[in-house]
């Protein structure tokens, strides 16, 4: 959740039933990805966990939010095509476990409609 909280601040408002919520939509998303995919987002996360300490002395989860920053701003640009992949797989993954969840939408004054396929083939 820190990472998420560092991609997606409003991440960091969300009570229990919405971080359950977050956890589900991750999980599931992650659950229908091939098994190899699945593996390398597993070592891409100990990187990005681990990374940090050859710069910082710590690893990603003990960092103080600015130095945090840092680093996902490191990822987003990284030199090797494979760490960028997988940040911009956990920015996805983010996204879609916070803005994925219905009772978001009000605060986002989303209201999308369900009845498009009605719409268009009458």
């Amino acid at each position: 959740m820190r990472v998420a909280v560092r991609i997606v601040p409003a991440v960091a408002d969300l009570d229990a039933a919405g971080r359950s919520r977050f956890v589900a939509i991750v999980s599931k998303a992650l659950a229908e990805r091939p098994r190899p995919i699945q593996h390398q987002f597993g070592l891409f996360l100990g990187v990005l966990r681990w990374a940090p300490f050859l710069r910082f002395g710590s690893p990603f989860d003990r960092l103080p939010p600015e130095d945090e920053d840092t680093v996902l701003r490191w990822f987003l640009d990284a030199p090797v095509a494979k760490l960028r992949s997988g940040f911009w797989a956990l920015r996805a993954l983010a996204f879609m476990g916070y803005y994925g969840q219905p009772e978001v939408w009000p605060s986002l004054r989303y209201t999308p409609s369900f009845r498009g396929n009605e719409m268009l083939h009458g």
